[in-house]
This record gives structure tokens, C-alpha cells and sequence, in this order.
């Protein structure tokens, strides 16, 4: 038999991650208002990704998973209706994103609340070793593949036609099987907000392609320039 114990939780509290972002309210990143986590660090480096600025190891900023769960606590409190983890590349950082994803669960049991947990990867199970993709053990769904430029997708939640979105659990099934063949509805894929510096700004979510070359030219006719974004080498 295997156990749990309050000391294993308080060190995996204090586990270290690099993280790009954090967000509550997304409703961009699948079913309803969700808390999202940008892991830092991706080295698949898609062409045509909108997140460079995640692609180095070493940006972001450094955070524990305990300040991760302390935010996913507070989304709770506050209605949120899942996780989202996206990156970066949430796998390059394994022993983070599994102790996450187990603390995500017991607060959510805690708070008796049915909110899902999902997790983006550029990986394929076959493309990692075992232990590796075994992190995504508490997830309840899971949305796979490198996303590809040249092959545009209308499908919810998923950047380009190769990616999968994949329930693991009866919960994932309960939450994601009816949008499996969704398609997204007219208007917007994602959504902006202030970075909380009073310098920058936020797109969160999916962006149908040319999505994000017209939301520059909108802003631009409002005079508006966009200074660096990071979809831009």
C-alpha cells in the first residue's frame, strides 16, 4: 500500500517552479471561469506559437507549488470552474506539475466542488519517458500535440487539427465529451487584460488563425500600437 503523509504535502508545497503567468477569471481555456498557469520553458518552440515569450527556461519568474495552490484556493472560493495549465511546456517541468496537479484535487475535494483540471502539452505519450507523462496522472483531461501553424482547427480549445483533446477521468468525460466535435461560435477566440504592471497586456486564450493580425490592426485604428508581442520573432 502506498500513503500520503502531511509532511510529503509540505514538501511538495515548497517544490520549486518557473512559472510566465497566472489568471482568474479565463474563460478562454476551456468550460466556464477557470484560474490559468503558464508554466515557463518550452523548448518545442512551434513555429507560429503566440507564447515565445515562455519558450526560456530562465524567464518567467520563480514561484513553489504551495503560492500555485494558494491561488487555485482563492479561485475556488471565488467560483472557478477548473485549472488550466498551459505553458510553456508544463512537462518540462514533471515533479512541479504532478504535485500540483494532486494538491489541485484535494482542494478541490476539500471545498466539495466539482471544477475540472486541465493541462496542455506539446508532447505525445510516446514522445517522453513514462515517468514524464505520468505527471499528468491527476488531470482530468488533457489537450496533446504540437500546435501547427498550417493546419487551423475551429474545433474548441485546440490551436491546430492535429492536437487531441483527451479525458482521463469520469469527471474529464462528464466535462469534455460534449465539446470533443464543438466547434467554436462566432466572435472572439481570446480576450485581453492588463498585465497589472500598468505597462503590458494579457491575450489569453485559442486564437483562430489571422485572429491576432486583426486584433493588432483594430487596435491600431483606435490608436493603439503594440509594443514586442510575443507571437512576433
Amino acid at each position: 500500500m502506498t500513503g500520503e503523509t502531511t509532511g510529503d504535502r509540505a514538501v511538495e508545497a515548497e517544490l520549486p517552479v518557473r512559472v510566465a503567468d497566472g489568471y482568474f477569471p479565463v474563460e478562454t481555456l476551456g468550460p466556464g471561469r477557470r484560474l490559468a498557469l503558464w508554466f515557463q520553458g518550452c523548448a518545442l518552440a512551434c513555429p507560429g506559437c503566440m507564447s515565445r515569450h515562455t519558450w526560456d527556461p530562465s524567464g518567467g519568474r520563480a514561484a513553489t507549488v504551495g503560492e500555485l495552490l494558494r491561488l487555485w484556493e482563492t479561485a475556488l472560493a471565488r467560483g472557478a470552474e477548473g485549472l488550466t495549465v498551459s505553458g510553456g511546456e508544463p512537462l518540462a517541468q514533471p515533479v512541479a506539475l504532478a504535485a500540483l496537479l494532486r494538491g489541485a484535487g484535494r482542494l478541490r475535494e476539500r471545498a466539495g466542488r466539482t471544477a475540472d483540471l486541465l493541462v496542455y502539452t506539446g508532447h505525445e505519450p510516446d514522445e517522453v519517458p513514462e515517468e514524464v507523462w505520468a505527471a499528468l496522472a491527476g488531470a482530468d483531461a488533457v489537450v496533446t500535440g504540437r500546435f501547427r501553424v498550417a493546419e487551423p482547427t475551429d474545433l474548441v480549445w485546440r490551436g491546430s487539427a492535429n492536437q487531441r483533446l483527451v479525458p482521463r477521468t469520469a469527471l474529464g468525460a462528464r466535462r469534455y465529451g460534449p465539446h470533443l466535435a464543438r466547434v467554436c461560435p462566432p466572435g472572439p477566440r481570446v480576450s485581453l487584460r492588463a498585465d497589472g504592471t500598468g505597462t503590458g497586456t494579457r491575450v489569453y486564450g485559442v486564437p483562430a488563425r489571422g485572429e491576432l493580425r486583426r486584433l493588432e490592426r483594430d487596435l491600431a485604428a483606435g490608436g493603439i500600437r503594440l509594443n514586442g508581442p510575443s507571437w512576433r520573432p
